[in-house]
């Protein structure tokens, strides 16, 4: 059917042709057998045009939902349209929790790991590095299954939806726990650069939140696995004295549980509520990651262009993400610091933004965020992925005609 569709920060509007919501795993195979151009969309939250195209665009959010927790093996099957406080919610019941979740549990579980969006952590890898086994449809309408043992599968993972439609999702779970968290104000920068690696350490996930205009961290948010209460002061910052959002001048209620009330694991490692709308598209977003080692150096070079970026700038947020083996990931092979920033929606200067913070990133191999808003060229992406031409390989023998290859996908990995 014909419908129009934008991404959710409506900066995007879909060119597909037609708009496909299947039912079952049966009609989404004979889509997918029928079409010779096709993307999926899930929860839209992507703000460049990697799920464009002029075809066939498929939601999978009307498959069968399924959730199954198998506690003795360690794992949930999950399907790929499901979004992670759905999710969380059934595990949390079960007495399962997963190591870590991003900042909105709005967001579908496929479609954040094939861009390889994350929480935050020193210990934590990314939210795909959970997934034991995908099951997709490919190029020709097969249902296939590749788990971690094979070959491809760290190809099959952060693949940016370009070897099929995932359809389910088999990813490792850990006993359920909870959290505590809190919000510091104030963190002096001089602190930071000195004490970077103890402060990330300080908690299970810390946060760090900056409108790059002064010489102090706005925020800080500590996210705990037990342990004591905190003091009122800590590296230099001041507990906040009630709830925050992480934008100034923002009510906090859309945000979760502060000042240390003990909750659940999935009620306290994000950000925002489930219940709540955490964005009316008024944003935009990019996001870089760069080698840990280097998370002081890249601050500086931030730091140095911070007032021709702050006034296209609401937030930005530094965290850490660990190492993990899969090929596209922007945390492949190396211990990152992502630096994120959410914008205003004014595309001509969003543009001028992104393009300074680009270069001010150009010395240290930053991989930018494949969801989010970047210009940088091919080329330099290519570079900083060592395993590069093993995806194009894989992506040549699993959709050699470019069924799955729109315009993103074939400027930013080529033809396969």
């Amino acid at each position: 059917m014909t419908v129009t569709v934008t991404n959710w920060a409506r900066n995007i509007r879909f060119r597909a042709e037609r708009f496909h919501q299947p039912r079952s795993v049966a009609e989404l195979r004979r889509i997918v057998a029928g079409s010779t151009s096709l993307r999926v969309l899930g929860t839209g939250h992507s703000f460049n045009a990697i799920a464009d195209t002029t075809g066939d665009l498929v939601s999978v959010a009307g498959l069968p939902r399924v959730v199954e927790p198998d506690g003795r093996a360690g794992t949930v099957t999950v399907s790929a349209g499901l979004r992670f406080g759905e999710l969380a919610a059934v595990l949390d019941r079960a007495g399962l929790a997963l190591h870590n979740l991003g900042s909105l549990p709005h967001i579908s579980v496929a479609g954040a790991c094939a861009t390889g969006t994350h929480g935050s952590g020193i210990g934590n890898g990314g939210l795909a590095t959970a997934v034991r086994a995908v099951e997709l449809v490919t190029a020709d309408g097969d249902l296939v299954t590749i788990d971690r043992g094979a070959a491809e599968f760290p190809g099959a993972v952060v693949a940016l939806g370009a070897l099929g439609v995932v359809t389910r999702l088999t990813l490792d779970v850990v006993p359920a726990f909870e959290v505590r968290q809190w919000v510091y104000e104030g963190l002096p920068t001089a602190v930071l650069r000195e004490r970077f690696d103890e402060i990330m350490a300080a908690a299970y996930s810390v946060s760090l939140f900056t409108g790059w205009r002064t010489d102090r961290i706005d925020q800080v948010w500590l996210k705990r696995r037990g342990g004591p209460d905190v003091s009122g002061t800590w590296f230099g910052a001041v507990l906040a004295d009630g709830p925050r959002h992480p934008v100034p001048g923002c009510p906090p209620e859309p945000c979760t549980r502060q000042q240390g009330v003990p909750g659940r694991w999935h009620e306290r490692l994000p950000h925002f509520r489930l219940e709540f709308t955490p964005s009316s598209g008024d944003e935009l977003q990019s996001e870089y990651f760069v080698a840990r080692a280097d998370a002081v150096a890249a601050f500086d070079a931030l730091d140095a262009v911070r007032e021709r970026i702050a006034p296209a700038l609401q937030i930005s947020e530094i965290r850490t993400v660990a190492a993990d083996a899969l090929w596209l990931s922007p945390a492949y092979r190396r211990d990152c610091v992502a630096f994120h920033f959410t914008w205003h929606p004014d595309a001509a200067a969003v543009a001028d933004a992104v393009g300074v913070v680009e270069e001010a990133l150009s010395a240290f191999a930053a991989r930018p965020h494949w969801g989010k808003v970047f210009t940088m060229a091919p080329e330099a992406i290519r570079e900083s992925y060592p395993r590069w031409e093993d995806f194009r390989r894989l992506l040549g023998g699993f959709d050699p005609a470019g069924t799955f290859r729109n315009e993103f996908v074939a400027r930013h990995v080529g033809a396969g």
